[in-house]
């Protein structure tokens, strides 16, 4: 049994969940929390590189399941590197993105089916789905804005994607937010940053009162 928690955050692009997770982060450690924030793809030399052959703007012949299981590859060498690490070692483990982002993205954006993902990632996982997934949910028309604007912002190439594929993504979440309601707590990520920080924040607080 994991002494840590794992705590992950979802959305789809300009939703601000990356801003809100590492303001937390602060909290977290300004309140005497042992605390690791990471991310995916990344968050270890092996992924980071992995990451960089996923999100090359260049890579655009990029087949969807190749593109799945880069990813899958990336998670597992971050979760036994990083994550079941400091999971074992009791601390809170704060992570931008995890296995809902290939459920919404390839497992339903690109068609490939959320059961297909699921097979390829839970051999990468083993037992270690979050304990809490923050699910920022922002409508595609307000993210892509909020990303137009940012030009200190990563650009990957998932940003040449349309529209379309983008409100996919979103129909992916709302279908996860139904398959683990238990899990995935959704924050209104249309609102200001101070409005989203702050009901993320809350959210955390109650979690880690019940334990």
């Amino acid at each position: 049994m994991r002494k840590g928690l794992f705590i992950t955050a979802e959305g789809g692009e300009g939703a601000g969940k990356t801003s809100a997770l590492s303001k937390i982060y602060d909290y977290l450690i300004d309140n005497g929390y042992d605390v690791v924030m990471t991310r995916e793809p990344g968050g270890i030399k092996i992924s980071e590189e992995i990451r960089s052959v996923i999100l090359n703007e260049k890579h655009t012949e990029m087949d969807g399941r190749t593109e799945a299981l880069l990813y899958a590859a990336a998670r597992r060498q971050h979760l036994v590197e990083k994550i079941v690490p400091a999971l074992e070692e009791g601390k809170i483990v704060l992570c931008d993105r995890f296995i809902d982002s290939s459920l919404a993205y390839q497992g339903f954006a690109r068609g490939i089916g959320f059961e297909n993902i699921l097979m390829i990632n839970k051999m990468a996982i083993d037992e270690y789905w979050p304990d809490l997934t923050l699910y920022f949910r922002v409508d595609p028309e307000v993210g892509l804005a909020r990303i137009a604007k940012d030009k200190g912002r990563e650009v990957n190439r998932l940003d040449q994607e349309n529209e379309t594929f983008h409100k996919k993504v979103l129909q992916g979440y709302d279908q996860l937010t139904k398959l683990y309601k238990d899990r995935i707590q959704v924050v209104n990520a249309n609102e200001s940053f101070e409005s989203v920080y702050s009901s993320a924040l809350l959210m955390i607080e109650q979690h880690l009162e019940k334990r």
